[in-house]
């Protein structure tokens, strides 16, 4: 009776560890992607040509820091370009002459937006537009063009003229 009662004890104290190392990442999952802070800062709107890899809840970051995530993002139907809001911690003031690109962490690594903050003294107003942008790259276009084009050495040197046959 007593080493069953072990066993159980063994067993529910895993049980508890496993329980507690779930709700940990939950949290830690939570507190990553600011899931319950959705309603914190401010929506700025950007107009892009390309967004590719940037979805709703990808980061905006100034200087390396993140300082809020796209909210949502569609089609403007007349000009063809994608427009993003991007929620901004409300604490950050961002001049009316501030810029955003999409850019990468590198060659694998996941798109963000980098704002680069201008120089006038007045501030982007919630609804506003941030219009100096600059849209992702086509990464796979780009290493297209380079193994696709044409060599830089001209014409290919003729073949040299095969040489008569040993006189025997």
């Amino acid at each position: 009776m007593g080493a069953a009662l072990r066993d159980n004890v063994v067993e529910a104290l895993i049980g508890l560890v496993v329980v507690l190392v779930a709700v940990g990442f939950v949290l830690f999952a939570w507190n990553r992607t600011q899931a319950g802070s959705a309603g914190d800062g401010y929506v700025l709107k950007a107009r892009f040509p390309n967004v590719t890899g940037v979805s709703p809840g990808t980061d905006v970051r100034l200087a390396g820091i993140r300082v809020g995530t796209v909210a949502a993002q569609a089609l403007d139907p007349t000009s063809y370009q994608a427009v993003l809001d991007l929620r901004i911690d409300r604490n950050l003031k961002l001049p009316v002459d501030s810029s955003a690109a999409i850019t990468s962490e590198g060659v694998l690594g996941g798109s963000f937006i980098a704002l680069t903050p201008g120089g006038d003294p007045a501030a982007l107003k919630p609804g506003e537009e941030i219009t100096e942008t600059s849209g992702s790259a086509d990464l796979m276009g780009l290493i297209g063009s380079f193994v696709n084009r044409p060599s830089s050495g001209g014409e290919a040197a003729a073949p040299a003229p095969a040489s008569p046959p040993p006189a025997k």
